[in-house]
């Protein structure tokens, strides 16, 4: 399945490609053209992530990565282990399943300032309550790549897409509430 743009994202976008609170996918969205195989899209961006936010939805659970600049590549995937690259770690998450999100930009300035680090690695963002995300894990960022270990309730189909405006980009990972 290919990434959808923000123009394809029916029902849960704005003419200006924003994301609009409270306007979540129709539920058919969410089951008929999501699937659970790799998302991946190249490019490498100089513009760090700046954030990681999540939100909840009518059927999704949403995880938002900011950063400065043009969008940048990435790769989301289920995995059945989450193992840092460089150091070769594996790190544990709660939930039946795990995604790991790599994205194509460092969570440093071109000075090599930090402008991205928890305050605890381990829950990144909390996620408590969520139907579908269980835990969300920052990995760390090596040589240009930053990555987050996600894990879900169980395997569920999932969306990928970028968004970008005048102040930066977006990667937006939704995970569906249900299969159906």
């Amino acid at each position: 399945m290919a990434a959808p743009t923000s123009a394809g994202v029916a029902g849960s976008t704005g003419p200006s490609g924003d994301l609009r609170a409270g306007a979540p996918a129709p539920l058919a969205a969410c089951v008929t053209t999501w699937g659970s195989l790799p998302e991946a899209r190249p490019g490498l961006v100089a513009g760090p992530l700046t954030n990681l936010r999540s939100g909840q939805h009518a059927c999704f659970d949403r995880l938002v990565v900011d950063l400065r600049g043009k969008a940048p590549g990435y790769r989301v995937a289920y995995v059945d282990a989450l193992v840092q690259q460089g150091s070769g770690v594996v790190y544990p998450v709660r939930g039946g399943a795990k995604i790991k999100i790599t994205v194509n930009a460092p969570s440093y300035d071109a000075n090599g300032t930090v402008v991205y680090q928890p305050a605890n690695p381990a829950e990144a963002v909390p996620v408590g309550g969520y139907r579908t995300l269980r835990q969300v894990r920052w990995m760390g960022s090596f040589e240009g790549y930053s990555e987050f270990g996600v894990g879900v309730r169980a395997r569920l189909p999932f969306r990928v897409f970028t968004l970008t405006d005048a102040t930066g980009s977006r990667l937006v990972v939704d995970v569906a509430h249900t299969w159906r």
